[in-house]
């Protein structure tokens, strides 16, 4: 008869074990992206987010792909080849320090790169993803419209042929990278149906302006794309793909970053609120003393690391080839939500210090509230668990 193993002690920072479930190479991939987070956006963030500026955001690109963040589950072309579970740890830490760094890298990878490693040419591949992976080229992904955000089908923006060229109309709305990068990958109605073009971003006509005046993302390059007669020769469409499956895929996969991202908001307003519970004294005491404290910090660590399991499971399941888009809206619904919560209870244990930027927790739940609507809006992924809980589609 064995003897039963005494368990380990309690751990505050994993109270489920979690870690247990990672092999040593998702540590170390962890590990390398918090000690670069806390090195290069943590000491300056609070100061980028004041001012509204990512002012160095083509270094810090530069960094993320020395690094191996850049498009890191995609295989070749310079790219780590890194697990989903592994990219899923990167884009928790790195929402820990600011949803606009794990933003810049979810827009990189998940979507422009993602887009021309799955959708693009030979030709296309080799002259984009080498330099991306590296950050010497910053990317971004072309499809929401001013008009049309929750509805791509309905998109305005055009291209047609003109002998063996294209020429594209149109204008793009709240595009992350969109006035640094140096390719957008643009999505387009044609005669033949939606498709997507590599649309270099010093071709004539194409410009990007800063969107300005924003309260969250503040530390994130927003912009609008307009395309004014933009001329493009006959190989800059990607040619594997017609149809809003293109982008819709690509959708998916930035939205399974956010499943993860979004805890590592809610983890570090988390951990503001237990430090600040233990050392701030009312009534004689730490106010981590009182039964009120301690069932706010209880409420949200359950759902914290319900969570960070919620996006492991998925995370395994995308290794495995087996993780559906529906899954995925799962987990983007619930984990966004309880992440703004559990910001809004960090607050609430903070106090008036709670909205101050010397504590990350205002400037993660404002993030927040982007991320609640970006790539799909809450009603978006209801609908989309509805449709597949009931079999009839309620978007129409």
């Amino acid at each position: 008869m064995s003897v039963p193993r005494k368990p380990p002690s309690f751990d505050p920072a994993d109270p489920l074990g979690l870690d247990d479930l990672l092999e040593p190479e998702d540590l170390a991939v962890r590990d390398t992206v918090r000690d670069w987070a806390a090195d290069r956006v943590l000491p300056y963030v609070a100061e980028w987010y004041e001012r509204g500026e990512l002012p160095e955001i083509r270094e810090l690109a530069r960094e993320l792909g020395a690094i191996g963040a850049l498009g890191m589950s995609l295989d070749g072309y310079g790219c780590a080849g890194a697990s989903a579970v592994q990219y899923g740890l990167a884009c928790l830490e790195l929402e820990a320090a600011d949803s606009g760094i794990r933003s810049l890298v979810s827009v990189q990878g998940s979507l422009a790169m993602y887009a021309l490693h799955r959708f693009g040419s030979e030709e296309q591949k080799e002259t984009w993803l080498p330099r991306m992976a590296a950050g010497e080229v910053i990317g971004c992904f072309g499809l929401t419209e001013p008009d049309h955000g929750s509805d791509p089908a309905s998109m305005r923006t055009y291209a047609k042929r003109d002998g063996a060229d294209w020429v594209l109309n149109g204008r793009k709305m709240w595009i992350t990278n969109g006035s640094v990068a140096g390719v957008a990958v643009v999505w387009a109605q044609t005669d033949e149906g939606i498709r997507g073009f590599a649309v270099p971003t010093d071709t004539a006509g194409f410009s990007a302006p800063e969107i300005k005046h924003k309260w969250s993302l503040r530390a994130s390059v927003t912009s609008e794309l307009v395309l004014d007669d933009v001329r493009l020769p006959a190989d800059a469409v990607l040619p594997e793909v017609t149809g809003l499956k293109g982008p819709l895929s690509c959708l998916s996969h930035a939205r399974y970053g956010i499943v993860w991202g979004s805890m590592g908001a809610a983890r570090s307003s988390f951990e503001a609120a237990l430090d600040y519970a233990r050392t701030r004294e009312q009534f004689g005491r730490p106010i981590g003393g009182f039964q009120l404290t301690q069932a706010k910090l209880a409420d949200m660590a359950v759902e914290l690391h319900k969570g960070m399991l919620l996006a492991h499971h998925l995370g395994r399941r995308m290794d495995a080839g087996r993780l559906r888009p529906e899954q995925i809206s799962f987990g983007k619904l619930n984990n966004v939500r309880e992440a703004i919560e559990i910001c809004r209870t960090a607050r609430t244990i903070l106090g008036a210090n709670g909205i101050s930027l010397e504590y990350p927790v205002m400037r993660h739940a404002t993030n927040l509230e982007s991320v609640l609507t970006y790539e799909g809006t809450v009603e978006m992924h209801q609908l989309v668990l509805g449709k597949a809980l009931t079999g009839l589609d309620a978007f129409r």
